[in-house]
């Protein structure tokens, strides 16, 4: 077994060892979710790792010595030298600017863990460059993949409870529960708090399901445990359709056992509720009920609704992320099908709205517009598919 330390040579290794027909992929950043997705990686058939990048060299040689991966401690000398055809980056996310975009100039698809940018001007631009290009670029919003909130989309494009009037986006958990020294999450310049590390998952179910919204109110960053940030977020969304939505976050709820996502959907025909394992849909009288469901109570149960995946780690979401971005790379396809960086910079137009609203003076100041024309829809049409 030949070992590749980060200070070698492996141009010529890691070229023979190269799989005809398999995407050539390298992980840049093995933290928590760094090695979920190397592992998920590792464990596809139609994936061969080529390189992984961290900046911690006890980490590179431990992975180095026990799999036989060819580690670097620099992006530059993965691409030179390993050659990938897309990249997945798990770094902090006030790494991700920088980082995606040096591998997107280098012409290589691009796989990076949400957040895309603590900006959202940065995250329109590099979306915009990864077009130009015609690359695959896909963002981490891996509750898109969770079959329950996948359904909440289908039930919402066919109509099947009116026009929607109100929703309401929850995530709690017991993640902050004591104060302590800060970590990269809990830095507004490297992680950006609750708000866009936890927040950000329920404000882009929100997006996927109304688009972005006309403005924000009410915008609330409140310090439970935290120095340097937020511990909880709630902000209301307005639509010039008259829809509202709410969003409730608390990662310092430690009544939760571990950091759930709920999303409950309120229509003229009826009402719709959805978590990681259920969802619970009412439908009134006089009401199209779609396939599989009828007036009254409906309950479906992930278990139903979940496809198989190919390898089993976490949840079945994670490999489904990856193997969208995967399959769409191996297609030679020049754009994500789910989670592109397009819609990822609409949801971190948000992020930024929320932050504006919050720090709004006191003197009556307008809110502020969540999106640029670009992404903001000015109409909708519930029941036909956008």
């Amino acid at each position: 077994m030949t070992i590749h330390h980060p200070t070698d040579a492996p141009e010529a290794a890691a070229m023979a060892a190269s799989v005809p027909g398999k995407v050539r992929l390298g992980v840049v950043g093995v933290g928590k979710m760094g090695l979920s997705h190397l592992s998920i990686a590792r464990a596809l058939d139609h994936v061969e790792v080529v390189g992984v990048c961290d900046s911690t060299d006890y980490v590179l040689d431990v992975l180095g010595k026990y799999t036989g991966m060819h580690t670097f401690g620099s992006v530059s000398r993965m691409l030179d030298e390993a050659q990938p055809d897309a990249v997945l980056i798990a770094t902090p996310t006030g790494s991700h600017a920088e980082l995606v975009g040096a591998v997107i100039d280098r012409g290589v698809h691009v796989f990076c863990e949400k957040p895309l940018t603590l900006r959202a001007e940065e995250s329109r631009e590099l979306a915009r460059r990864a077009d130009d290009l015609g690359l695959v670029a896909q963002v981490g919003y891996h509750n898109r993949f969770i079959a329950t909130f996948g359904e909440v989309k289908r039930l919402l494009d066919a109509g099947a409870v009116g026009r929607p009037s109100h929703i309401l986006a929850e995530a709690y958990g017991p993640v902050v529960l004591k104060q302590k020294g800060s970590t990269w999450r809990s830095r507004r310049a490297t992680g950006g708090g609750c708000l866009y590390d936890y927040a950000a998952h329920p404000i882009d179910l929100v997006n996927w399901y109304a688009g972005t919204p006309q403005g924000v109110r009410g915008s609330v960053l409140h310090s439970i445990f935290s120095t340097e940030t937020d511990d909880e977020v709630y902000s209301t969304f307005v639509y010039d359709d008259g829809l509202t939505a709410h969003i409730s976050v608390n990662w310092s709820d430690d009544s939760y056992r571990k950091m759930s996502t709920s999303v409950t959907v309120s229509g003229s025909r009826g009402r719709i509720y959805a978590d990681r394992q259920e969802i619970r849909v009412y439908l009134r009288d006089g009401a199209t009920p779609p396939a599989g469901y009828h007036p009254g109570w409906n309950v479906h149960y992930t278990t139903e609704l979940t496809p198989p995946v190919s390898f089993y780690l976490r949840g079945e979401e994670y490999t489904a992320q990856l193997e969208s971005f995967i399959d769409a790379v191996g297609a030679h396809e020049h754009h994500a099908r789910q989670n592109s960086f397009d819609s990822a910079a609409a949801t971190d137009a948000i992020l930024d709205a929320i932050v504006r609203d919050s720090e709004r003076s006191s003197d009556g100041t307008p809110a502020p517009r969540a999106g640029s024309d670009r992404h903001r829809r000015t109409s909708r049409r519930w029941g036909q598919k956008r």
